[in-house]
């Protein structure tokens, strides 16, 4: 599967952004997605994940509360909705793919993730 990661850009404290994670292929259903992000100067680190059926969600806790992961099998697209955005949530999102069983949670590591988009600049402003 290939990922096309998009939606990021410039805003101030507080405000929103939607990332969108198109996938190829057919079999988008099959994989669990993942959101990460790399702050400057820091590494990688998870953010929220979605099963294959969309019906368990997780979050780090520091954007519980704030982000929304979601995703449409139809349209081979998941997305993370940014509300009250924070100085501290500037990075660069990747989001990624992993192909599990339909029972299973989805990982917060990323090196269970084989498949990568390239990733979208979020960037807030205090």
């Amino acid at each position: 599967v290939q990922l096309q990661a998009s939606g990021g850009g410039s805003v101030q404290a507080g405000g929103s952004l939607r990332l969108s994670c198109a996938a190829s292929g057919r079999t988008f259903s099959q994989y669990a997605v993942g959101w990460f992000r790399q702050p400057p100067g820091k590494e990688r680190e998870f953010v929220a994940a979605i099963s294959r059926g969309g019906s368990g969600r997780y979050y780090t806790e520091s954007v519980k509360d704030r982000f929304t992961i979601s995703r449409d099998n139809y349209r081979n697209t998941a997305y993370l909705q940014m509300n009250s955005l924070k100085p501290e949530d500037t990075a660069v999102y990747y989001c990624a793919a992993d192909r599990i069983i339909m029972t299973a949670e989805p990982s917060r590591n990323e090196y269970e993730y084989d498949y990568w988009g390239q990733g979208t600049l979020v960037t807030v402003s205090s």
